[in-house]
């Protein structure tokens, strides 16, 4: 029975270990996660609006809600309680679901919704990488 329990824990705390090591390996550098935290309000205000878009695609508006139910879920791969990087887990994870919605949804669609100020949608651009996208160096 032990065996079992402590077989569960190691396997749990290898996948958390790995999860989070993901994290820091895909984490935007320098002064891109500041940014990241700073617009963490306003993602969450662009998260609602474009996963109630009933024009986007079914999935683009499933990943945005697992996303919304992610964010929302009292349990972080890294505690919020930890300055600045315990809100990095959750920035990074927003920034790599907008790039995949971007991919398909379009930058269009991503620029209709955003709540905040023009100068927060270059940072978002900059974070999330839909400026590259926007110029036409990206996918389609």
């Amino acid at each position: 029975m032990w065996n079992v329990v402590l077989a569960v824990a190691a396997g749990l705390l290898a996948t958390w270990l790995a999860l989070v090591i993901a994290l820091l390996v895909v984490r935007p550098k320098g002064a891109l996660l500041a940014e990241a935290v700073r617009l963490l309000p306003d993602l969450i205000r662009l998260l609602r609006g474009l996963a109630a878009d009933k024009t986007l695609p079914r999935g683009v508006r499933g990943r945005l809600g697992a996303l919304m139910v992610y964010l929302a879920l009292p349990i972080d791969l890294i505690p919020d309680f930890l300055p600045v990087i315990g809100y990095a887990d959750d920035a990074i994870i927003v920034a790599l679901t907008l790039r995949s919605v971007v991919r398909r949804a379009g930058i269009e669609a991503v620029r209709a919704h955003w709540p905040g100020t023009d100068d927060g949608f270059a940072a978002l651009a900059r974070l999330t990488g839909l400026g590259r996208v926007e110029r036409g160096t990206g996918p389609a």
